[in-house]
């Protein structure tokens, strides 16, 4: 079996959750924030969808520079609906999918550097960067978004057992 065969039940579980935990997104809520420093509901959920690109990049290319001197900055999504938001997660993730299928197995120790402009901001085996920087970085955002529907009071799907609202 391949290393990179082990990664696929863990991204599976994970997007599988984190798609339950984008259905619930209030479409009529998307500007609310809980507090002036954070992100609207909107961008947090768009946010989430769109990291499975991300680990895409992981596997595709040797850098990510969010800032290029050569080119225009990164992007971030902007969903409106929905329908936008689960179809630019089922995308991203389908991307995602199958980088971690092309991957070859010796890639997995080379050196992935994140860039922001000429800043240097990490450079780690591409396995690390995929945990790191893709899973738990899905799940870092997913969690905060399960607090903003707790407070929008939208009931909160299992993610790793029963919820308050699931049992």
């Amino acid at each position: 079996m391949s290393a990179t065969s082990y990664f696929i039940p863990e991204f599976d579980q994970e997007m599988a959750t984190t798609r339950r935990v984008l259905e619930r997104v209030p479409e009529d809520k998307l500007a609310w924030k809980p507090h002036s420093k954070s992100m609207t509901l909107g961008q947090l959920a768009s946010h989430v969808a769109q990291l499975p690109d991300w680990m895409a990049y992981t596997f595709d290319q040797d850098e990510f520079n969010f800032r290029p001197a050569d080119g225009p900055a990164y992007a971030p999504a902007d969903c409106k609906t929905n329908v936008e938001l689960l179809d630019l997660f089922d995308r991203s993730v389908a991307k995602a999918r199958q980088a971690i299928g092309r991957a070859e197995e010796d890639s997995l120790d080379k050196p992935w550097t994140l860039k922001g402009g000429e800043q240097t901001i990490f450079t780690l085996p591409r396995w690390s960067v995929f945990r790191s920087w893709g899973i738990n970085h899905v799940v870092h955002h997913r969690a905060q978004l399960s607090v903003y529907l707790r407070l929008l009071d939208v009931p909160v799907p299992s993610i790793y057992g029963p919820s308050a609202d699931e049992r």
